[in-house]
């Protein structure tokens, strides 16, 4: 089986973030054909357009990052009914300077988690409308809307609750399905 190397971002900078447990269960959670790694966001500038022509060491370490997997995974949480400014921050550097975007043909999937009852589904609609524009083959079913409750991941990203431990498995093996599908469509430029 084909080994698929897989990016994700935490959207929130937070240390104590629900979606950086929740990233730290779909690590231990991923099929054995898939190796998740988390891309560093925090260290990013704010996106100016000034900076398209000599891009800081930060925001070239992103683009690389892009470059080194297959597919992103969007590990989110929802702020006022988007995305957080710093994912938003990171896209933006992402697919800049115009011409260079690192998202384009590249596999993606969106999940988070939130203590609200719809989870993290509006923000998640507004990031899919994003990485739409971004020409990102999207994976739009199964959503993944978890609303997280206290006890349902340990620190160490441990899933307590049995079905949400099966949800999430079927999640992964979904997309990585899906990468395998994209990727068949639209190989990756060789160098």
């Amino acid at each position: 089986m084909t080994q698929h190397k897989v990016g994700y971002f935490v959207g929130s900078l937070s240390s104590q973030s629900i979606n950086r447990t929740l990233s730290k269960s779909l690590v231990r959670l991923a099929p054995s054909s898939m190796h998740l790694t988390e891309i560093p966001i925090g260290d990013l500038p704010l996106y100016n357009r000034d900076l398209d022509d000599s891009y800081p060491a930060p925001a070239l370490a992103l683009k690389d990052a892009i470059a080194g997997v297959d597919a992103v995974l969007f590990v989110t949480p929802e702020y006022n009914r988007s995305i957080p400014g710093a994912l938003k921050n990171a896209i933006d550097w992402a697919s800049r300077p115009w011409g260079q975007n690192s998202l384009a043909r590249k596999p993606t999937a969106t999940i988070g988690a939130s203590p609200g009852a719809i989870g993290t589904a509006v923000g998640q609609q507004h990031l899919k409308s994003i990485l739409a524009f971004c020409n990102s083959p999207l994976m739009n079913a199964i959503e993944a809307y978890i609303q997280f409750k206290p006890g349902l991941f340990t620190d160490e990203g441990e899933v307590t609750d049995p079905s949400t431990e099966q949800f999430l498995r079927e999640y992964l093996e979904e997309f990585n399905q899906f990468i395998a599908r994209v990727l068949q469509v639209l190989p990756p430029d060789e160098d």
